[in-house]
């Protein structure tokens, strides 16, 4: 049995109605994709605004459970500590109050690269809108080599990339046992009143490393005592280790050597404008703006790694304590960007369906799959 088209329409005339009816089918979604768009753009913008730096932020309670080994408090405010006070009762360092230094904050470099990747979303949002409606928003022409069609699937997959990336970073690194970037991403001992004192080999008194990080949307700070892995033990300290009646602290970290380099974290920050300055939602960046798919998405860390490089000291960790806080902004974060990622991913899914491409993105499949929060 075969299928024949009657009255026989010529090859090169199949071609134009095949395209036409594309065009339409293409039309067709894109108009009922609109206040799917809509609420895609508020729900960036929303995202947007809970990593805003407006007073006076959140206050994050930092206690060990059942204990006082650890007890106080942090303000967040936007990407960045500014202030708080902790009191700290280790076992192998001096009790004492830390006080963070309001004029000196505390970066938290996650949500410094969180924010960057909101603001190039919005910005490729705003612009993919302002080509699929151009009578509603301020029309941004295309490159003539350029098909709608290929447009619409080039910015669905950035902005599937962005969200899924801003949600990895609220999660926290994959591998948390082997995650070491606290040896550079230590507070600098100038974000304390006092300062600090950082390893010093010619010292017999421990120096501690405060780092601040993300997981599972909550605030996690970590301390950890440290004693330069060249400083020389008395002979009380090594015959109590030899025989048995000393030992050290067991950890995960234990014996191990780490490259223990503490910087002032200011110089990750002073080469890009700083994300606690807002930025309008509207605005597109000229880059975007000429060509969106082709535009980075801003990271930190961008400058020459070893340009001014600064000396890493060899430590041990002789202690290490984990204290987490919820934060219920960045909660709320995390469950608006996993319902996007979603309502996005159904919206690539159509497209697909639409052009009759195959749906073999590995990215959309996970987001499809995953349950939602």
């Amino acid at each position: 049995m075969s299928v024949e088209i009657w009255p026989p329409v010529a090859p090169d005339q199949l071609k134009v109605a095949v395209a036409a009816t594309e065009k339409r089918e293409l039309d067709w979604l894109i108009d009922e994709l609109h206040e799917t768009f809509t609420n895609l753009n508020h729900g960036l913008e929303d995202c947007y605004a809970l990593l805003a730096p407006i007073d006076p932020g959140s206050t994050l309670v930092l206690s060990t459970p059942r204990n006082e080994i650890v007890k106080g408090h942090v303000t967040r405010i936007g990407t960045r500590i500014v202030k708080g006070t902790i009191h700290i009762r280790l076992r192998t360092f001096p009790h004492q109050t830390l006080t963070i230094n309001p004029d000196h904050p505390i970066h938290l470099a996650p949500l410094t690269t969180l924010h960057s990747l909101l603001t190039h979303s919005i910005e490729l949002f705003n612009f993919t809108l302002s080509y699929l409606y151009p009578s509603k928003t301020p029309h941004t022409p295309l490159p003539s080599d350029v098909s709608p069609a290929q447009f619409l699937s080039d910015q669905f997959r950035l902005l599937a990339q962005s969200l899924a990336e801003a949600s990895a970073l609220l999660r926290g690194p994959s591998d948390k046992l082997s995650d070491d970037t606290w040896t550079t991403r230590s507070a600098a001992p100038s974000h304390f009143l006092p300062p600090l004192q950082p390893p010093d080999a010619n010292s017999s008194h421990p120096s501690l490393s405060f780092h601040l990080g993300i997981e599972d949307s909550s605030l996690v700070l970590w301390l950890r005592t440290l004693e330069p892995a060249d400083a020389p033990l008395n002979f009380g300290t090594k015959l109590a280790l030899a025989i048995g009646t000393a030992r050290r602290l067991e950890h995960d970290e234990t014996e191990k050597v780490f490259g223990y380099c503490c910087v002032d974290d200011d110089h990750h920050h002073e080469h890009r404008r700083s994300p606690d300055v807002p930025a309008s939602a509207s605005t597109v960046t000229e880059t975007s703006a000429s060509n969106p798919a082709a535009a980075p998405i801003p990271l930190s860390g961008t400058r020459d790694k070893n340009k001014n490089k600064p000396k890493s000291t060899e430590v041990f960790v002789r202690e290490k304590l984990r204290v987490e806080s919820a934060d219920p902004s960045l909660l709320s974060l995390s469950s608006k960007l996993t319902a996007l990622s979603h309502t996005l991913a159904l919206a690539r899914r159509n497209l697909s369906a639409v052009l009759g491409e195959e749906v073999d993105d590995d990215l959309l499949l996970d987001t499809l799959q995953e349950p939602s929060s």
